[in-house]
């Protein structure tokens, strides 16, 4: 059987293989096709495997002229340098020469000659492309310069507080250990600021990076400027084990409560003794925070005015208005929207009055008609008071007198202080009332009546042991606050049924500020100082009336203890 022959490849796969022109093959030295340059078609090639040893030799070689050009780059660069530095030397030189200097009658021109022979349009015009920012005379200026640890700047819309707020942190920052915090409310919030930052930091600080991620600029000298919010009380905490040596708060308002800030004030610490720390915040009036913010910066003192805090800081209120930003306020427009807005609004950003709320419960409350001064009154007068009682928080007791010709409520001496025990207010109400020519009866907090499970007595017990004549207040919320717009309507006569002594100034701001609660119309905002406000409230409740002074001396049986039962005061 002959031996079977296997097929030759370029007998099956010709095009695989190389032919001449005469469509020949094109053979090797054994006779054998050649085949064609490369892989073929759709053939995937296996790769070589070079030894560890190689791969080694060959990474090295490639690193050591990888090296090579970056070496013959930085020769060429530094070549350019040298040479660069060698023509600026020489022209340089050149200009050293007094006889290539320009000369007026002979003498060299100075750079001092120059400026006394440049208009004064030029001179300004040389300045203002080297300045950067330059701040407003005025409160900004004030601001900008002010030593105090703790700065207010607030007031009317339009003050240029937000760019003030932007530059008084750069002044540290040529300093490594420099950390600041700019905060606002929400992230949103900080978009503007943050655009605002962009076309000035740059050019303050040529080669100053943004981290969009972080919200941090970061400056060649290393030192921070970091964007931060505040939504929420809790959110401090993201702050918690940092350092800062300037904090800012970019409408202060904002924050419902003093919690947060307070907080933050505990972050302003430093180890550079070159950088002086600073907490500075911008408010307009109104929001949530008024309150409190009024409280801690524009009541202790008078504005522009320096003064000391009850934790030690030194603190300053700067007071701003729109006249003071003259970008905004000369031609006018913008002064012409803010008098456009509503009463309570326009009060706050065209004016700048601390002392409107928006929102303010008791909008018919005006202090031109239910402020008077004080007067001697009379002694036939029926005299009654009213308490709200609190130890962390303020106890206030108002005093007030029924006219006995119109039956007008006459507000005549407050109380308003705190970490008072029930034996302590009645000792301090015991020597306030010494002037008042009989006991004056009155109602009590019904929670200063209740137990906490200690053996001693109560606060109404105390306040009853020490003599005075007390009952249960009706706590009605509604109600109440429903009495006091009564009392505070005017009467047919022009007179309203509420007036209140000028020496009263805690129960006056309440009454002008405490918002109504946003969830429920009906009700003030308890979360604002409302202290003053309730006692008033237990007060008017009482349903205080006039009675014949004769009859109260009859019926006041010295040394007998006042019972609940009483029907003399009240309903």
């Amino acid at each position: 059987m002959a031996k079977e022959t296997l097929p030759n490849d370029w007998d099956i796969n010709p095009e695989y293989y190389q032919k001449d022109k005469e469509g020949n093959f094109v053979l090797k030295v054994d006779g054998t096709p050649k085949k064609k340059v490369g892989r073929r078609k759709g053939v995937k090639s296996s790769g070589y495997s070079y030894h560890s040893e190689t791969k080694a030799k060959i990474q090295a070689r490639r690193s050591l002229r990888s090296k090579e050009k970056r070496a013959e780059k930085i020769e060429v660069k530094l070549k350019n340098a040298k040479e660069g530095i060698r023509k600026q030397r020489k022209i340089q030189g050149k200009l050293d020469e007094p006889s290539s200097k320009e000369t007026i009658g002979g003498k060299i021109i100075t750079k001092e000659d120059i400026e006394k022979h440049l208009p004064e349009t030029t001179k300004q015009q040389i300045y203002e492309s080297n300045v950067i920012f330059a701040p407003n005379e005025g409160p900004q200026t004030e601001f900008l310069a002010s030593p105090e640890r703790d700065v207010l700047y607030g007031g009317a819309a339009g003050g240029g507080k937000s760019y003030a707020m932007l530059v008084d942190p750069l002044r540290f920052c040529h300093r490594p250990a420099h950390r600041a915090l700019i905060l606002r409310r929400s992230m949103p919030e900080l978009r503007e600021l943050i655009d605002k930052s962009r076309e000035l930091y740059p050019r303050a600080f040529p080669g100053c990076k943004f981290r969009e991620v972080e919200k941090i600029w970061n400056f060649p000298s290393g030192a921070k400027v970091e964007f931060g919010f505040l939504e929420r009380d809790a959110d401090v905490y993201r702050y918690q084990g940092q350092s800062y040596s300037w904090i800012g708060f970019d409408e202060i308002t904002h924050l419902p409560t003093e919690f947060g800030w307070n907080y933050l004030a505990s972050r302003l610490r430093t180890t550079d003794s070159e950088i002086d720390p600073y907490l500075r915040c911008t408010a307009n009036p109104g929001g949530v925070g008024a309150h409190w913010v009024k409280k801690r910066y524009v009541d202790p003192s008078e504005p522009g005015q320096s003064f000391k805090g009850d934790d030690g800081l030194t603190r300053r209120f700067i007071p701003a208005r729109l006249l003071d930003n003259p970008y905004l306020s000369e031609d006018g427009r913008y002064e012409e929207m803010l008098k456009a807005l509503p009463p309570v609004q326009r009060k706050q950003l065209l004016e700048g009055n601390w002392d409107i709320t928006e929102g303010a419960a008791f909008t018919e409350f005006d202090p031109d008609v239910h402020v008077i001064p004080p007067f001697q009154i009379p002694i036939g007068w029926e005299r009654v008071k009213g308490i709200d009682y609190g130890y962390a928080s303020e106890s206030a007791c108002i005093w007030a007198t029924v006219d006995s010709i119109d039956g007008t409520l006459v507000v005549y001496r407050e109380l308003y202080k705190k970490n008072l025990t029930g034996y302590d207010l009645g000792k301090v109400i015991t020597e306030m009332e010494l002037e008042d020519p009989f006991a004056v009866a009155g109602v009590l907090d019904t929670s200063a009546w209740a137990r906490t499970g200690t053996t001693g007595p109560t606060v109404g017990e105390s306040l009853v042991r020490e003599g005075h004549k007390l009952r249960r207040a009706d706590k009605n919320r509604i109600q109440g606050k429903i009495q006091i717009h009564e009392y505070l309507k005017i009467q047919p006569s022009g007179r309203p049924k509420l007036q209140i002594f000028n020496t009263c100034p805690n129960l006056i701001k309440e009454l002008q500020s405490i918002p109504m609660d946003r969830t429920k119309p009906e009700d003030v905002d308890t979360h604002a100082p409302d202290h003053a406000y309730d006692a008033l409230r237990y007060l008017i409740m009482s349903r205080p009336k006039n009675t014949d002074p004769i009859s109260r001396m009859r019926n006041f049986r010295l040394g007998q203890a006042y019972q609940p039962v009483d029907r003399e005061f009240g309903y």
